[in-house]
Parts: structure tokens; sequence; C-alpha cells
């Protein structure tokens, strides 16, 4: 073994031995997590769109089992009764498919290499579905279990004894290359699947087994044609196969590389290498997120409640994913999926930043501000080597949604204090996407753009979900607004200083709602307030009504004062559950959860109208924002296979469970508030990256108290609706007194309540 590598086992000794030292004082929270959480879904109704991840957190490659045919979205669903493989996976939306796969599965009497007919019925009762291990026994008595790392993973398979034991590589759907090490007990190759990837895209693989080969060859799985004793293979779906002495347990290191094969095995060495047994890797893997969990440790609550947190928790540490990898000197670098080349530094990928802007990248700045640091810039390489700025990364640019909410990160990373990158960099990266129509989707760049600028909105039906884009495009303007009014760049701050008020030219007061609206200036006739798509994205009427994030107030005096808005925001719940399907021209899945809740028209299983709850902190009633977040909480999450009101969509829904937990939300990413919910728990300590602590101590709280009667702040009075990311940062107490009735004279002062652009001329 040379230098480097020994140094590189010595580092990684001394880690996983911190992690154990540290671990062993911290609670066992893991034990709470349910990776399955949510995986009941289907293109119907989803319960999360989720898959069974086994992963560390961020990690460059996840791992799980695989129901679905390849090449399915829908990798793995709770109903479904058999696997077909245990697949490396990367997907953050079941909509958009999955790249750079392959799969493993261990086969046990006749060799059998096609997905379908290779596939072993399974029971859940016989699962165990964990962050840090995964393990079932299939119904042939074949036992797998995985444990990961970032760039790997370590399997064991069991196979009943004196039976036939095989394990299968499946190259999945697009072009594959496999070669085959039998003296080295080894297989190397690479896949290239996935949408819109760089020709020279590659996902380089290296699998060490720790058993001799009986036999083996290669296959391919269109016509799953087998050469046996063939070594090498390359093509469309080309696989693998070993055979091992009957009986056999065999493990199986794996790790992968977009870099390049040799950067593979350093990988594997690397990660896996100082693990003999997949026992030592899992207790690795266990100690990681442990201590990854105990950021925020929680009293108090159910163990269901405990459980439900804790497994939304994690599912909002697995994006952005990481996308670099470490070079023999210990630096990171990257293949770029934007350029195809190879540069230095950070890159993160797979999240679509409709979703995410609102809670998944809030909560990764107030818990990881370095790895939020480095995000951030990383938005600015990539503007550079595509020339755009990225909206929906999987893992280049997609350009799927609507907004350009990568301003949104940048302008909330510079409020808060994160300074990684060059603000007038940023600044000329944004107007240049708001100023043209990039190739890739309505995401890429701005749709309507011209007609924004000139009109003041997006005309319908010029342009799909005109409105919907108007408001988020308006929004946007705000975060570039406000990046240039803190780096004084009086140019652009006077730029977007009109447009981030272009919300009120889609307000109709006589109808009072936001409205499609035509070139010429008119409404856009045949107007239902329940009517789905068409000027709106995903929703209707009544969800973007509420979709003005930086200027509540100036919605609030645009529908005729407070009594009115907190009026209309009561009717979105008393309202009938119904639909009209509109552009849509059937049931999407949305709608179906929409109805399922039973909340009239709230929709929180899409983004839209998520932060509406906490709207009437803005308009002298917080109490309601109170109760309303509560009810949420416990109606529509919960630890199980149905646990989410809809799409999971790459950690913002599990974010807005976590927040709200804590008892507040991001409702404007780019300020620096949080406004104030309840939270769940009695007693909540967050663990700060820069070792101070923020504790929030609820006294009396129970499912029944969730009004908050007064609080204090570092042991003075409070009375305002949200707290300043500083205050947190800074570590202290926020002292809640619970009770079950409303304290209806509390933060109900113009100073308590959160910030408004309307409030601050």
């Amino acid at each position: 073994m040379n230098t480097l590598l020994k140094k590189h086992f010595l580092i990684l000794y001394l880690i996983f031995n911190s992690y154990s030292l540290s671990a062993a004082k911290l609670p066992d929270l893991v034990h709470y997590v349910n990776t399955l959480q949510g995986t009941n879904s289907k293109h119907e109704l989803t319960r999360g769109n989720t898959y069974p991840t086994t992963a560390l957190p961020f990690a460059m490659h996840t791992w799980t089992p695989q129901t679905g045919r390849n090449g399915d979205g829908w990798k793995y669903q709770f109903f479904a009764d058999s696997i077909r493989g245990f697949q490396q996976a990367h997907q953050c939306s079941s909509w958009t498919n999955d790249y750079a796969v392959f799969s493993l599965m261990p086969v046990t009497g006749q060799l059998t290499v096609s997905q379908f007919k290779r596939a072993a019925t399974f029971n859940h009762q016989n699962e165990i579905a964990k962050p840090h291990y995964y393990k079932v026994t299939l119904d042939n008595k074949i036992t797998t279990e995985l444990a990961p790392t970032e760039r790997g993973v370590h399997a064991r398979f069991s196979f009943p004894r004196s039976k036939a034991s095989y394990v299968v590589l499946d190259g999945y759907t697009g072009a594959s290359s496999i070669t085959i090490f039998p003296k080295e007990r080894k297989i190397v190759g690479y896949v290239h699947n996935g949408r819109g990837l760089q020709k020279n895209f590659k996902n380089f693989f290296v699998i060490i087994f720790d058993k001799p080969f009986v036999a083996q060859g290669t296959w391919e799985n269109r016509q799953n044609a087998i050469l046996p004793g063939n070594l090498t293979a390359q093509g469309t779906g080309m696989g693998a196969y070993i055979q091992f002495k009957a009986g056999e347990s065999v493990q199986a290191k794996v790790a992968s590389s977009y870099i390049s094969p040799e950067q593979a095995e350093l990988n594997l060495q690397q990660e896996l290498g100082a693990f003999k047994r997949l026992e030592d890797t899992k207790a690795a893997a266990a100690k990681i997120w442990n201590k990854h969990l105990n950021r925020i440790y929680v009293e108090g609550g159910t163990e269901a409640e405990k459980a439900t947190f804790y497994s939304c928790f994690f599912r909002a540490s697995l994006f952005s994913r990481q996308f670099f990898e470490i070079d023999p000197a210990g630096k990171p670098y990257y293949f770029s999926p934007y350029d195809g080349q190879i540069h230095q530094g950070y890159l993160y990928t797979d999240t679509g930043f409709w979703d995410t802007f609102r809670a998944q990248f809030p909560l990764n700045t107030l818990l990881h501000p370095t790895m939020q640091g480095r995000y951030v810039s990383a938005l600015l390489d990539a503007q550079e080597q595509c020339g755009w700025l990225p909206s929906w990364s999987f893992p280049g640019e997609a350009g799927s949604m609507i907004g350009n909410h990568a301003i949104s990160l940048l302008a909330d990373a510079w409020v808060k204090g994160i300074r990684t990158f060059d603000p007038q960099k940023a600044l000329a990266a944004y107007l240049h996407e708001v100023t043209n129509k990039g190739p890739w989707g309505p995401a890429n760049g701005r749709e309507g753009w011209k007609e924004y600028f000139t009109l003041g909105f997006v005309p319908y039906p010029n342009y799909r979900e005109a409105t919907a884009k108007t408001l988020e495009y308006a929004y946007d303007d705000f975060c570039g607004y406000q990046l240039a009014k803190l780096t004084q760049n009086s140019f652009y701050e006077q730029l977007f200083a009109k447009q981030m008020y272009n919300y009120r030219h889609v307000y109709d007061a006589a109808r009072g709602f936001m409205r499609g609206r035509r070139s010429d200036g008119t409404w856009v006739p045949n107007f239902d307030p329940i009517e789905w798509g068409g000027p709106f994205t995903e929703g209707n009427a009544w969800h973007y009504q509420w979709s003005v994030f930086q200027d509540v107030q100036g919605l609030i005096n645009l529908m005729g004062g407070e009594n009115n808005f907190t009026a209309k925001l009561d009717s979105v719940l008393t309202q009938p559950n119904k639909v009209k399907v509109g552009t849509y021209g059937g049931m999407i899945h949305e709608m179906t959860e929409m109805v399922m809740a039973d909340m009239g028209q709230y929709a929180h299983g899409n983004q839209p109208i998520q932060h509406m709850p906490y709207l009437y902190n803005y308009a002298g009633q917080p109490w309601k924002s109170q109760k309303l977040t509560r009810t949420i909480m416990s109606k529509l999450y919960n630890a199980t296979e149905n646990g989410y009101p809809g799409d999971e969509d790459q950690g913002q829904t599990s974010s807005w469970y976590v927040l709200s937990a804590l008892g507040f939300y991001s409702v404007c990413p780019g300020t620096d508030e949080y406004v104030l919910g309840s939270p769940v728990f009695q007693k909540i300590v967050i663990t700060l990256e820069n070792n101070k602590q923020f504790t929030i101590v609820a006294r009396n709280n129970s499912p029944e108290k969730v009004y908050i009667q007064a609080a204090s702040l570092n042991g003075k009075p409070y009375t305002a609706n949200f707290i300043r990311h500083q205050d947190i940062i800074n570590g202290g107490t926020l002292h809640l007194e619970m009770g079950n009735a409303p304290a209806v004279n509390r933060g109900t002062q113009p100073q308590d309540k959160p910030f408004s652009l309307s409030s601050t001329k």
C-alpha cells in the first residue's frame, strides 16, 4: 500500500473513531427514522414519492431496493410484492426518472438475468429500512444487506445453504461497459443513462467481492442473451453475472465516480478500505447519522411525533446531493454536467428550486452554512459553464417548473451572513437570466420576460401558467433588489425596485383573486377560482392568492385590510374541497391529494400554498397560524409508508415539517426572519455549526395547548411574530408559555408583524 493510501486510511480511522467517541455520548435517534416513509405512492396518488434511501447525509450516491421496472420513476412502491434489484440511485423526482443507474441482484437456483424473471417476492415483515442499513430476506431465502458511504456501499448477499449463488449486475437502460477480473474478484465499468446528459458523461464503478468466483460471464438486457465465460462487454444495457460457491455469503464493496475509473478505485479505498465487515460500515454510518440527527434534539411529544420528526429530518438531509469528489491530494473536484469538463471545487445537484427555495435551502442555511456557502458559490460556477443559473439540476440544467429562484438562494445566503460569492457577479448573472429565454424548459431564463417588463405582468394565454410566473418573478426580483441594496449596487436596486411590485397587476379587486390577464389588459373570461391550470401552475386561484412572499402587507392592502385578508384565509379552509380540472383535462395527483386532505381548498401536497398557514401573523391573528400549523402536522404527516400529503419533492415537504415542528418557517427567503407558528415538542435544542445552541422551551405544550400565551427571548419579554436568523445563530433560549385558548392580545401590534415591503416604506 502506498504512502498516500496509508494516509487516507489513517484519516478515515481518526474520523470514524472521533464519531465513535462523540456518538457514544449522544442519544440514539437513528432508530426513529423509517426510510419507507412516503413509499406507498403511484402515478395517480402520491404519499411522498420516496424510496427507502440508504445513504449518508447529502451523499453523492444512494442505494435502494428496486420494485419497479428499469427506467420507471416509481422505483420502489410499498404495495409491490417483488424486488428485481438493489440499485444505485440519484433520483430527486419520480417524474423525471433517474440517471447513472445500475443494479445488483442476488439469484439462487437457475441463473436468471431478466429483470422480470429474476425478481423475487418479499414481505415487509422481513425488511429493515434505516438510513445507515437496509436489510431484506426475500421469500427465496436470500438475504441482502446494504450499508452506505458517500460514494459507495457495502453490500452482503447471503444465499440459502446448498443453493446455487449468483449475483447479476444490470447495466440498466442506456450505454454500459463491463470488464470482469476473476483473479481480483472485481468488476469495473461504467453506465450512461438518463435524460439530457453530456455525451461524455459516465458513471464509472468498481465492485470488489470478498469470495472467489466459480464462474462468470456477461449479458445484455434487451434480449437477455448470456455469454458464459465472457469477461468484457460494451453497448446498450450490458451487464455481468458472477457465480459463487453454493450457499455462500458474499460481501461486495461498491464505489462510483463521474470523473474516472481511477477515481472510482480511490473512492472505494478512501471510503470502504478501512472496513473489513459490513458491520463496520454499518456502525460508522449509524454514528454519522446519529451525530447529524442530534443537531436537533427534541424532548416531550409522543414517540410517533419523534418518529415523524426524525424521518422528515432524515429526508430533508439528502438534498442537495454532492457531485464533487476528493482527489489524491485531498482536494475537491468534479465532472461538470454543464460543460462536460473537469473543474476544481465543489458542485451539488439533484434539486428543483421551485420546490426547495421555500424551506429546504433555508433549513440548510440555518444548520449547514459552510455547505450552503459552497452551494451558492457553485451556482455561479455552473452559470459560467452553461451560460445560465441552474433552476432544476438533474444533474445538469433541465429548466423545469417556473421562476428564477437561484437568486432566492443567493440573496438568502447573503442576508444571513454567507459571503462566499461575488454579489456583483451574481446580479449580472441574474440580469442575464431575467432578460433572456434559455433553451431548456420554462424556468431556464424567463418566459414572457419582455411583456413582464413592459406590461408589468406575463399575459395569458400567450404564455402558459402566466399569472403564477408573474407572481414568482416579482418575488425573485425582490431577491435581486435585496442583494443589490445590501451590496450598494444602485443600478440593480433601482432596476428591480419597480418589478418586485408586479404582483399588483394580476390582482382583480372586483373578484378578490389573482387572475389571468390578456396582453390588452383585460381579464381572461370565465373565471372560476377552483379551476386548476391555465394561468396557474399545479394549482388554482385559491392557492396563488398568497404568493406574495415579499409583501404580505401590500397584499393585505389590495384585499381591503386585515379583516378581509383573514376572512379570505379562513375561507381557504371552509370552501368545499372540489376541483375543476381546467387545462389539465383530468384529475392530476395534486388534485386528488387536496380532496383527500379534506381541508377545503388548502393543498399542502404541493408547494404554492405551503406558506399560507403562517400569514395570519401579518394580519393581527397569530393564534390562527399556531393552531393551523399544528393541525397540518398532526393530520397530514406521519412516519409510515403513507407519511406525506403529496410529493416529498427533494426535501421540501420534509423541511416544511422540520421547521414547523421547531415552531417557525421561512415565509420569505431573502429576509433574515422566520415567522412563528407553534412547536410540536416541549423542548428543542438546536446545535449550530458554530457550536452554539439555540433552545426552544414550550412549557405546558400538548396537542390541546397549541397557543402561545407569552414569550421571552434570552429572559426578555418577546412579542414579535417572527424571530431573526442572527438571534438563532447567536444561541440562546426562546421560552414560550403554551395554553389551550388563543391569546388574542399578544403579537398584534405593527412592530410584531414580520417583514413586508409595504411596511418599510
